[in-house]
């Protein structure tokens, strides 16, 4: 008898894909088992689970291999688990090159699960089992919320296809439509090489929003004249979904008039610049590869530029920054689970005193220092990546041609004018607000939690310590 071709799978997908109806079908298919978000970092399995298959979200956390190795050895069947961009990194290291575990990609029009988001989160309504408790909400149409999430979706799906290729493996790619298709999933069960199959589909959850997408947002005439910007003969119903280009492209902030390509690194001293190359006029933004392209050829002559920050000032940036927009919230739950420590409250509940503040930033670093050595089941938030990464990443469409820094910005930005031949206008005041400076706060124990967190950094780009 051969060998099965697959001993377990993953459904890689996002939230508002489809990815419970298509788990529901698959668990109702004999020789079958998927354990849903098995990697979530609240939860195990579902919502509000804490234990899956004899194992705590502690076990899971401390070691995700040997979760990946209960289920299948516990599992009646092949065992299988939903993963999307957000969850344990390690995880995707542990199976992604794997040709054991078999691949299902799910996809869904990226406008048309940012709209689901959108109401999800509003309404709290994150599945349907009963149309009488659908709760209708009409969301406002962000751009460059929009914008943000399809970047660091399309970053994610590229890594993917990547690695895929090269392991020379070959994956079941399944769009949100087709999960309605019985056909289509009694052909996955074929792929992953199991003998059941369905004869009708389980219909436990209903479709939210069924309604045309102009009539599920609050401002349909901004979202369609923002939508305008973006390339959509990329974003069609391809394998991989997403049109390959580098996340970072969409920040780019060019200047018409002068030639001018700021490539800005998160965390950095964006607004500053924003605000600076404002004074020549014509500035665009929201680039996509070919609109980036165009740019270029409209501008012979033109240079681009990115500006370092020291790591120990990005950090502190990174940190008020969240304690302001709250961006990654599975940061703070995180924290007080793990380093039993409450991050300051949020900035419009009132700033914590200058001590816990500081203690805050020191926790931080640290949580760094471990989410770029792997250790953790976090994401890698590009506010949190190395400089040298962010530049290196930059290279795949381009290198800037002069990498400034900010602790000498008006000369630097003086010698790119030069090269220009343009005159340099002022420089204005920097407009970031901290709850309290980094002068302040300052020690040896702080700059050596900079130096561990981002000694690649320190390193690479010759750094000193930040007091010097």
């Amino acid at each position: 008898m051969a060998k099965p071709r697959f001993h377990s799978f993953v459904i890689f997908a996002e939230m508002r894909t489809g990815s419970n109806f298509l788990e529901s079908n698959l668990n109702a298919i004999a020789g079958l088992t998927c354990h849903g978000e098995a990697f979530n970092p609240y939860f195990l399995g579902g919502e509000g689970k804490t234990e899956l298959l004899g194992m705590t979200l502690q076990d899971r956390n401390a070691d995700p291999a040997r979760l990946l190795r209960v289920m299948r050895d516990k599992t009646e069947g092949m065992a299988g688990f939903r993963y999307f961009h957000d969850h344990d990194p390690r995880v995707f290291d542990l199976v992604v090159d794997d040709p054991g575990v078999a691949k299902v990609i799910l996809t869904r029009n990226q406008l048309e699960s940012y709209i689901s988001w959108k109401i999800a989160k509003e309404s709290d309504q994150w599945w349907l089992a009963n149309t009488k408790h659908l709760k209708t909400v009409r969301p406002e149409f962000d751009l460059e919320e929009f914008k943000a999430r399809i970047d660091e979706l399309q970053g994610f799906q590229k890594g993917l296809l990547n690695r895929m290729q090269v392991s020379g493996q070959a994956a079941y790619y399944i769009d949100y439509e087709d999960v309605l298709d019985l056909k289509v999933i009694n052909g996955l069960a074929a792929f992953l090489g199991v003998e059941g199959r369905l004869e009708d589909l389980v219909f436990r959850f209903k479709k939210q929003n069924p309604e045309p997408l102009a009539d599920k947002v609050a401002n349909p005439a901004e979202m369609e004249q923002g939508l305008a910007q973006l390339d959509w003969f990329n974003l069609n119903h391809t394998p991989n979904f997403e049109p390959r280009r580098p996340g970072a492209i969409g920040s780019y902030v060019a200047s018409d008039t002068v030639g001018l390509l700021f490539q800005p690194i998160k965390s950095g001293p964006e607004q500053r610049i924003r605000k600076w190359m404002q004074a020549y006029g014509g500035l665009q933004s929201s680039f996509d590869r070919q609109s980036l392209r165009k740019w270029r050829v409209e501008h012979p002559g033109q240079r681009s530029f990115a500006v370092l920050r020291h790591p120990l000032a990005r950090a502190h940036a990174a940190y008020c920054d969240f304690l302001e927009r709250e961006w990654m919230p599975e940061l703070r739950p995180y924290l007080k689970r793990v380093h039993k420590f409450d991050l300051p409250p949020k900035a419009q509940n009132g700033f914590a005193t200058e001590a816990e503040h500081r203690a805050g930033l020191i926790v931080f670093l640290e949580l760094i220092k471990h989410i770029q050595a792997g250790r953790t089941e976090l994401r890698m938030p590009p506010q949190f990546a190395a400089q040298l990464t962010t530049v290196a990443g930059f290279a795949q469409v381009q290198g800037p041609d002069f990498l400034l820094r900010e602790n000498r910005l008006e000369a630097d930005l003086a010698f790119v004018c030069d090269h220009l031949g343009i005159e340099m206008k002022p420089l204005p005041a920097n407009p970031e607000s901290t709850p309290y400076p980094l002068e302040a706060l300052y020690g040896p124990d702080m700059e050596k939690a900079a130096r561990d967190a981002y000694g690649k950094d320190y390193a690479a780009f010759g750094f000193g310590n930040w007091s010097a």
